[in-house]
């Protein structure tokens, strides 16, 4: 197998290289799209079931909404459809038939649609469509929906998992009576995205609020997730909005109040995607391949035999059998605000495929990322013992058969700890204060930078422009503190975080 290349060397082309080897992704036979291989989708799979889980325990359903939208929905909220028009693909025709010489076949152009159809690039319109027939009264309020769908939006530049033209995700649309309680939605499940991706995930994203200009389109406030990547550029890994009355006017979703008056409903949406996984990749990972947190790994700790023989493998699996059928009923415990303490099963491995020799196990095994590997030969029959393996350290010790069932559990909660940990550390030394355009360009490439600025959207376009960073979030409670913007030298009453990103 190609040896991976270098983070040092070449960052971008490791995380290809990862993808492809670890059997995570690959490129799809349709353009601009991608295919999940087994071992990704096994991680996003345990993803969805933490996230639905907790989803489920702040009183959402899951519901689902056509992949087809009339385009006249669209229509209703300019604002809206203006973020997102250039990416919309249409479909025109219903029907195809044969070519006349019967070898290949073609869109039929008596079967143009009557109107046509866009394929979504987001769900709020049919679904605002559809909630006013369910909405009429106070009384149906609040609205709590969660959508698990694919979605579709033409991308130039493609890359697995971080930007696809197809890509998986949930979404969340709600309806409130008042301005309080969807605002206090939109902040709530930011929280439960900031719960799982520490506890879950091991990645500690900054949590605030986007600015005017990289707000989502046709919402009043957007609450961001930013993560630091390993190279320290900044990966928006998921998003809240409160959409205020935005949706509900453009499709005249009214209800009647406690006053017995007609009001418009309030909204929130909120959503991450198979983008996750790119933060995942980019955030635990080495030269060696993947570094999975036990929290989600589809496989906690995988047993390689070493032997020659059926007798070996028997006399092997004998020695094992004890340990395996303790381990098989261990879980470990994840902490979690919205969860409590959350218990995980040790899903456990066993190796002994007789085609491929120990080494390309070995190397599968730290390639996609297995938290833990237990190697046992005769030898350590003849010794009571067995190797043990830790794929974030790498420590390699022995230890006799009769500890390892008591070490599994307390070792996949300090690997997960120990990634968090690390995780936190590395965006805390990469991050900066800049005071001036000079120090802020010398900064803005080594990570994170706090800066003033002066909250004009033409001197947010002019530091892009100049330096490819943008503003990634506003502190939603950093203490006022009057300084000059870095770049126009107008007064400023508080620092914003600036970084490159992905």
């Amino acid at each position: 197998m190609e040896k991976l290349t270098s983070r040092q060397e070449n960052y971008s082309e490791r995380y290809n290289q990862l993808v492809k080897q670890a059997w995570l992704a690959e490129n799809s036979p349709v353009r601009w799209c991608m295919v999940i291989k087994p071992l990704g989708f096994a991680i996003w799979e345990n993803m969805k079931s933490v996230l639905d889980l907790m989803f489920k325990k702040t009183w959402h359903s899951n519901a689902y909404f056509p992949l087809l939208i009339p385009k006249s929905f669209l229509s209703r909220e300019a604002k809206h459809v203006d973020g997102f028009a250039k990416e919309c693909a249409v479909v025109t025709h219903h029907r195809l038939k044969a070519s006349a010489d019967g070898k290949s076949v073609e869109v039929d152009p008596d079967a143009k649609l009557d109107e046509e159809l866009i394929i979504r690039p987001t769900s709020e319109t049919i679904i605002w469509e559809t909630y006013k027939n369910w909405i009429h009264s106070y009384r149906d309020l609040p609205l709590l929906i969660n959508q698990r769908a694919n979605v579709v939006r033409r991308e130039m530049r493609t890359r697995a998992f971080l930007r696809t033209t197809e890509f998986l995700r949930q979404e969340g649309h709600t309806a409130h009576a008042s301005k309080w309680e969807a605002q206090e939605e939109s902040l709530k499940m930011h929280d439960v995205y900031n719960d799982f991706m520490t506890n879950f995930l091991a990645i500690s994203p900054v949590l605030w609020e986007k600015s005017e200009s990289e707000k989502f389109a046709g919402a009043e406030s957007t609450y961001t997730l930013e993560a630091m990547m390993q190279d320290n550029k900044a990966l928006q890994i998921g998003t809240s909005h409160f959409l205020g009355q935005t949706f509900s006017k453009a499709f005249d979703v009214k209800f009647t109040n406690q006053d017995n008056k007609q009001d418009y409903v309030r909204s929130s949406s909120w959503w991450v995607s198979t983008r996750m996984m790119w933060g995942l990749i980019m955030s635990h990972s080495d030269d060696q391949g993947l570094i999975l947190p036990p929290a989600i790994a589809p496989v906690h700790i995988t047993f390689v035999p070493i032997f020659k023989t059926q007798e070996d493998l028997d006399a092997i699996m004998k020695y094992i059998q004890t340990s395996i059928d303790t381990i098989s009923q261990q879980s470990l415990t994840i902490k979690s605000k919205y969860l409590w303490d959350y218990k995980i099963p040790v899903i456990l491995k066993i190796d002994d495929d007789p085609n491929k020799w120990p080494g390309w196990k070995f190397n599968d095994i730290e390639l996609q990322g297995c938290p833990l590997r237990v190697v046992v030969g005769k030898r350590d029959i003849e010794s009571g013992t067995c190797e043990f393996w830790q794929r974030d350290t790498k420590e390699k010790i022995s230890i006799t058969i009769e500890e390892l069932a008591d070490k599994i559990v307390p070792t996949l909660e300090t690997m997960q700890s120990r990634l968090l940990t690390n995780n936190i550390k590395r965006m805390e030394e990469h991050t900066y204060i800049a005071d001036s355009r000079d120090e802020f360009k010398k900064k803005i490439k080594q990570g994170f930078v706090l800066a003033h600025r002066d909250g004009t959207e033409e001197t947010e376009a002019k530091i892009k422009e100049e330096t490819n960073a943008t503003i990634r979030c506003i502190p939603f409670d950093a203490k006022k503190e009057s300084g000059t913007c870095i770049y126009s030298g107008k007064k400023s009453s508080q620092r914003v975080l600036f970084a490159l990103a992905y």
